[in-house]
């Protein structure tokens, strides 16, 4: 690696990796090696959560850029009462088997504000093309997909 800028580096796909990579550290003053492997594990157990500010009447595509990467969105209503509509990401694609969702909701939920977590296209969510109700404050879903369609692995409501 010395013999080139990091800029000059032939980039790497995330399908090419395996975690078995060796990647350096600099602990203190010494410069060590460790595996993407190892730095994953470090990684997984902290989310950065998206905020996602809904209203009635609109739809948001949490396949977007925007969302794309975001494994923990906390929702806000705005507005008046009513339904927004949340498209969970393309099953089919590559880079979507096997990840999660977790959308959960803050207190500007109520009983009259509906956002509706629904599959994408003819896509299923729990073995059905129909949707999961988030409709009040504090009430959270996680979902996961195994590349053909998304399964609801966990519910909170208050």
């Amino acid at each position: 690696m010395a013999d080139k800028k990091i800029s000059q580096l032939t980039a790497v796909s995330a399908t090419d990796i395996t975690g078995a990579e060796e990647v350096p550290i600099v602990q203190g003053s010494t410069t060590k090696k460790t595996t993407l492997t190892n730095v994953q594990h470090y990684i997984v157990n902290h989310l950065e959560p998206t905020t996602l500010t809904v209203s009635a009447g609109n739809t948001y595509d949490l396949g977007a850029s925007t969302y794309d990467e975001a494994e923990l969105i906390v929702l806000t209503w705005s507005g008046a009462n009513g339904t927004a509509v949340l498209t969970l990401p393309d099953v089919t694609l590559s880079k979507n088997l096997n990840r999660t969702k977790r959308i959960i909701t803050d207190s500007t939920f109520t009983t009259s504000t509906h956002a509706r977590l629904t599959p994408y296209s003819t896509q299923n969510l729990d073995g059905a093309n129909t949707y999961y109700d988030l409709n009040k404050e504090y009430e959270g879903i996680k979902v996961w997909t195994n590349g053909t369609e998304w399964f609801i692995i966990q519910k909170k409501a208050t």
